[in-house]
């Protein structure tokens, strides 16, 4: 709906520049079109650490992008495998196996240039099952519905999973940005991903779930620009065509 993603692109804007007027964001800069990288980022992945939801995984699914990066490394940490998307999902996802990680190199692992040394590309048909799922936000509303940069990736990548049964209706959604980064109210439309806890730097806000998530891929939301871009869209599209 273009109204929809007028108000969206309002508020991603409305955020940017509150975070750079305000000096918390963080490299990379500038954070216009950007997942933004926050000051406090690394308490807001130790909270999210403490949580139920994450102590009791085994499989986490963290987004490549800057502000995540203590989240993966808290997972890796965590002796949990971490499943993480290639940029724009291009080549698909990697997963890091501690177990096979020297722990030094946590850190590294945990980088987008070190998960391609430490990790490996996983074929669609091997994902393991995903216990938890952590996605970056540009903004977030109180009611959970996550505004991301505007390419609809973490959708995507979530569509992707639910297709292949890696993830459930059931698997817990979390998000950890900036406290200036949530908002009064956002626009949800059919494929938005709401969020099930929103972790910043100093609080926890849980939300009550209000409507199912995507069951899949919705093919008619899927540009031919995707399907180039992305194999594993191609991938999928091709078996549900047999």
């Amino acid at each position: 709906m273009e109204d929809a993603d007028s108000e969206k692109e309002a508020i991603r804007r409305r955020v940017w520049n509150l975070m750079e007027e305000k000096g918390v964001s963080r490299f990379p800069r500038p954070v216009f079109g950007r997942i933004p990288n926050f000051a406090g980022a690394e308490e807001a992945a130790r909270k999210l650490a403490e949580q139920r939801e994450f102590q009791r995984a085994e499989v986490v699914k963290v987004n490549p992008d800057a502000p995540q990066q203590a989240v993966r490394f808290a997972a890796l940490s965590d002796g949990k495998t971490l499943l993480m998307p290639s940029p724009r999902l291009r080549k698909g996802f990697l997963v890091l196996d501690p177990r096979k990680i020297i722990p030094k190199s946590y850190a590294k692992a945990s980088t987008i240039k070190g998960s391609f040394k430490h990790g490996v590309l996983c074929p669609l048909r091997e994902l393991p099952e995903v216990h938890l799922i952590v996605a970056g936000s540009v903004a977030v509303s109180k009611e959970g519905v996550r505004v991301g940069k505007g390419g609809g990736y973490s959708e995507i990548e979530y569509a992707v999973l639910r297709e292949t049964g890696a993830v459930r209706e059931e698997t817990p959604l979390f998000t950890t940005v900036h406290d200036v980064q949530v908002v009064d109210w956002a626009p949800k439309e059919l494929h938005d991903l709401a969020v099930d806890v929103v972790v910043t730097p100093t609080r926890i806000l849980r939300v009550e779930r209000k409507c199912e998530r995507p069951k899949g891929i919705l093919w008619e939301k899927i540009s031919q620009r995707q399907l180039e871009s992305i194999p594993v869209l191609s991938e999928l599209r091709q078996k549900t065509r047999k």
